[in-house]
This record gives structure tokens, C-alpha cells and sequence, in this order.
């Protein structure tokens, strides 16, 4: 099937190519590495107050500022390092935001310790399992995210709420979200 005759989600109709990129190869699809669960996170904290497209626009001036999201270089970033990304003009330049990505990769390092991994710890929440889309309710929230970000919260994680858990949950694929219609569902 050609990539045009795909059924997507309509949220991607009319998106440029990276963002259908990004719904096909990424959203809903299942992640257990820590350093890609790191980046969507940090991607997401990114997205608060802004659009997708704009941070999806900025993703390989992301990786490379952040030293392709591997938290065990980003939770070493000292003030130094905040002044250089602030002058970053390829990234979205929000000093809270930046030293909330760096104070959560610290976080990462101490969840690894207590859970095995990162991606241990994530995926317990549902033992493992997908949550799958079941009705034509589109969501931005969920009983799930609110206990995550909860225990997040208690973890010391900064600058996240139930509504970015959430997109992070679907962009990790804890949640598969894809409309009923999707190819991708």
C-alpha cells in the first residue's frame, strides 16, 4: 500500500512529512529502551504550552543540544552547560525547562537503582500490558496518567502534569491511542 493511501489518525492530516513520520513509526509503538523513554519525556516537558509541530520541527537540533537524550550525559549538564542551550537557537530555549530535563535525568538514575530500569518502572503501571483504544473518546487525560504523574511527582520529577504523562504515554506507546479507523491501531 502506497505511504498516501494509508488510513492515519486525522490529527496528522495536513501535517508535514516528519510529523506523519512521527505517527507511523513512533506514536503508539511499544518503547522499552530508558534513553528513548528519557527523550520523549524531555520532548514532552518541550511541548508544555507550545505545539507538537514545533517541537517535532526542532527534534534533530533536540538531539543533538542534548547529546541524543542520553541521561546519563544529560543528568551531569551543570550551569555551564544551561547557559550553552539557552543560546541554542535550534531548540526551544525555556530555562525552567531545560533544568527540568536535567534534574529529571538525575530522577532516571535513582528510579534504575530501586526498579531495574527505567522502563521497568513505566510499564508497571499497566504490568506491562498496552492499553489499547476502545471507543471514538478522544482523551488528553486518564485515571493512569494522574497516578503516574502522582508517583512521578513523589519521585521529584519537575515540570510535568497528567495531561503531559498522557501524550508521553501514548508517544511510548503504553497507550496505543490511534483512532478505531487507523491503519495504525
Amino acid at each position: 500500500m502506497a505511504r498516501n493511501q494509508v488510513k492515519r489518525c486525522n490529527w496528522v492530516e495536513g501535517k508535514p512529512e516528519y510529523y506523519i513520520a512521527y505517527h507511523d513509526e513512533v506514536w503508539g509503538k511499544e518503547l522499552y529502551d530508558d534513553q528513548e523513554l528519557f527523550k520523549w519525556l524531555s520532548l514532552e516537558i518541550f511541548h508544555i504550552g507550545l505545539s507538537w509541530q514545533l517541537v517535532l520541527s526542532k527534534y534533530d537540533a533536540f538531539m543533538e543540544a542534548f547529546n541524543q537524550f542520553d541521561y546519563r550525559l544529560v543528568a551531569k549538564y551543570n550551569e555551564e552547560k544551561v547557559k550553552q542551550l539557552m543560546g541554542n537557537k535550534g531548540i526551544i530555549r525555556y530555562r525552567e525547562k531545560i533544568e527540568a530535563v536535567i534534574h529529571n535525568a538525575q530522577q532516571i538514575e535513582s528510579i534504575q537503582k530501586d526498579y531495574g530500569s527505567f522502563s521497568d518502572y513505566i510499564w508497571s503501571f499497566t504490568e506491562g500490558k498496552q492499553i489499547i483504544r476502545q471507543d471514538d473518546i478522544q482523551r488528553n487525560r486518564s485515571e493512569l496518567s494522574d497516578q503516574l504523574t502522582k508517583d512521578l511527582k513523589n519521585k521529584d520529577f519537575k515540570f510535568i502534569g497528567s495531561v503531559t504523562i498522557y501524550s508521553y504515554l501514548q508517544a511510548i506507546g503504553v497507550i496505543n491511542d490511534h483512532d478505531l479507523d487507523c491503519d495504525f491501531q
